[in-house]
């Protein structure tokens, strides 16, 4: 029997992967959280698998950061968080990892010159389901992560 993941986490794997995700999905395990991940998943897998596993999560981690908006992937990821969450069937905690919030919101910055370079190979109907989404999700209460860290 497979367990349900609780927690379905949606980034851009090139950025983060081995830093953030890797200390984050450690947590996860030790304290015995059971995740989603895209790692996990067999190369080739159409989105469809990946929009179940977000409808079997009780939470879903968006975490942006500078080159999330490069990713169709992740974009469209977020589209169905978007509509599973609008359902009350999922929430949402954004993180922005190293990135404005405000900036995510309004499609600024270099987060959004990633996205408008995507939206130029990108249908309308899509450019408008990812910025419904990235507003939707951005104002959200969330965590933002910088530079720097807080000591005690």
């Amino acid at each position: 029997m497979q367990l349900q993941p609780q927690v379905f986490i949606n980034f851009r794997g090139e950025e983060i992967r081995y830093g953030f995700i890797s200390h984050l999905v450690a947590a996860f395990e030790l304290h015995g959280i059971y995740f989603f991940i895209d790692k996990y998943e067999q190369k080739g897998k159409d989105l469809t698998h990946l929009f179940k596993r977000i409808q079997e999560s009780k939470i879903a981690l968006a975490i942006f950061s500078r080159k999330y908006a490069q990713s169709k992937w992740c974009l469209n990821e977020l589209a169905k968080m978007k509509k599973v969450a609008e359902k009350n069937k999922l929430e949402i905690i954004p993180i922005f990892y190293k990135v404005k919030a405000s900036d995510v919101r309004h499609q600024e910055g270099e987060f959004g010159h990633n996205f408008w370079e995507l939206a130029r190979t990108s249908s309308g109907e899509e450019i408008k389901q990812w910025k419904e989404a990235l507003e939707f999700v951005s104002n959200k209460m969330g965590l933002t992560l910088c530079e720097n860290r807080y000591s005690t």
